[in-house]
């Protein structure tokens, strides 16, 4: 997005934020407390969760690697010509046994019984053409007699190490540039990850409620993932807020536009497999599911900044009246909601790039191809996650001008009142450590939580 997050010092008498603290956590403790409540009561049990139920590999099968030697499937033996015996008056064995396609590669066996010999490997063609020599790949050894020798087939390609090496290049460069607030940020990842895969998916998987199920979840993630990432503060949880609209909205156009356009939810090659396996989980569900995880993210990151926006115009200039401060703040979001217009659409379009694909190979009207099932689907997705993300930014910069009314202190001669001590915030940022650092817009979080020296 073409914006960024600014969090300079929020600066305000104690007695303002002790009021701001007090209203926020009488609306976010509620929502914390049944966020955890719904996680208890839907959390699936081992007897009800289906994880890992379908074992990997089929019963005579062994798991191995195998490092490519040769792309010419002929310098390697054939086993089954091998082992099959010459009769003096018939003529010599046939490649029939184990025919050799133009995908097949050499390999050596890298581990078990059988370490260090070479064996043909079959790859499917759409893999073959980015094999190399030296790739290792994962392979299946499979003796299909007891005393014949054993087969190889393709599984994948090993890919652990190249993986490892880009996981590390990612957390170093966020913890290097963005110092301690990107470690934060990346244990909120890990943690919202976490409720993910052990409790929404395996929830879901177990015939759970899926709309409860979505809601308490992504519930969980936004928790974890702000606070981690942004600190415990009065910016952030008003952000919260706003973001908890857009979810509400999320979710309510999401499951009244999939019974609209009659969305099942089964498009994809993947939902059809879930089906077979699950016959119970409903996929229109699912898709709901998926619309509202896939647009958290964005969701949560313009309401963050947008109510940093919010705070620091007011605390610029505390005189400034409500429908002025609303005016000037959604300035800010207008540069946001122009943004999000093409970055959600683009991420959607690149997902959805093979379905394109195939669907322009195909000789029909264009909007035929848009009310189709797999593209409406991605359509869908894309709309209901921007309107979802629009209306968090009024939302949000309304919640922010609203906290700033409730808590305002007219009438009152701050500058006579023994409170009138200025609260901010070390979150960090350099500039905090600067005595005379400028107040940039978008300051530094206040704390929900007293500072040692509040009473």
């Amino acid at each position: 997005m073409a914006h960024s997050h600014s969090h300079g010092p929020l600066t305000l008498p104690r007695k303002r934020l002790r009021r701001i603290r007090i209203f926020l956590a009488a609306i976010v403790l509620p929502l914390a407390v049944a966020t955890a409540v719904g996680m208890w009561m839907l959390w699936p049990s081992g007897e009800q969760s289906p994880v890992g139920s379908i074992p990997a590999y089929s019963p005579g099968t062994v798991p191995t690697k195998a490092e490519v030697t040769s792309l010419n499937p002929d310098d390697c033996p054939n086993p089954l010509k091998a082992n099959q015996p010459e009769m003096p008056d018939s003529p010599p064995p046939s490649d029939a046994y184990q025919p050799r396609s133009p995908s097949a590669v050499c390999a050596m066996v890298l581990d078990g019984d059988h370490t260090g010999e070479n064996v043909s490997i079959q790859t499917p063609p759409e893999v073959y053409a980015s094999v190399e020599v030296g790739t290792v790949m994962k392979v299946l050894q499979s003796a299909p007699f007891p005393d014949a020798p054993a087969i190889y087939f393709y599984w994948d390609i090993e890919r652990s190490s190249p993986m490892l090496w880009l996981i590390a290049l990612y957390l170093v460069l966020v913890v290097v540039v963005a110092r301690w607030r990107g470690a934060a940020a990346i244990a909120g990842l890990g943690a919202s990850i976490l409720v993910l895969v052990y409790f929404i998916m395996p929830a879901l998987m177990a015939n759970q409620p899926a709309l409860l199920t979505t809601l308490v979840g992504v519930s969980a993630m936004l928790f974890l993932s702000v606070y981690f990432a942004h600190g415990v503060s009065i910016r952030t949880t008003t952000a919260l807020l706003g973001t908890f609209g857009g979810i509400v909205l999320t979710v309510t156009l999401a499951l009244w536009e999939t019974k609209a356009i009659h969305l099942s939810g089964a498009s994809s090659e993947d939902a059809q497999l879930i089906f077979g396996f699950l016959p119970d989980v409903n996929l229109s569900a699912l898709l709901v599911c998926g619309i509202v995880i896939a647009g958290l993210g964005a969701l949560n990151d313009v309401t963050i900044t947008q109510a940093s926006a919010v705070w620091e115009l007011h605390a610029a200039n505390p005189s400034m009246g409500r429908a002025k401060l609303f005016a000037r703040a959604m300035r800010i979001g207008r540069d946001h909601i122009a943004s999000t217009v093409y970055t959600l659409a683009f991420a959607y379009a690149g997902g959805a790039l093979p379905a394109l694909l195939l669907a322009l190979m195909v000789n029909r009207p264009a909007w035929d191809i848009i009310v189709s099932g797999a593209i409406a689907e991605e359509i869908v997705r894309t709309l209901i996650a921007s309107i979802g993300l629009i209306v968090s930014i009024p939302l949000t910069t309304l919640i922010g001008t609203v906290l700033v009314l409730l808590t305002s202190t007219e009438g009152e001669d701050e500058s006579n009142d023994p409170d009138h001590a200025h609260d901010t915030e070390d979150t960090g940022d350099d500039r905090a450590r600067e005595p005379h650092a400028p107040r940039a817009l978008g300051g530094r979080h206040a704390r929900l939580t007293p500072e040692p020296g509040d009473s």
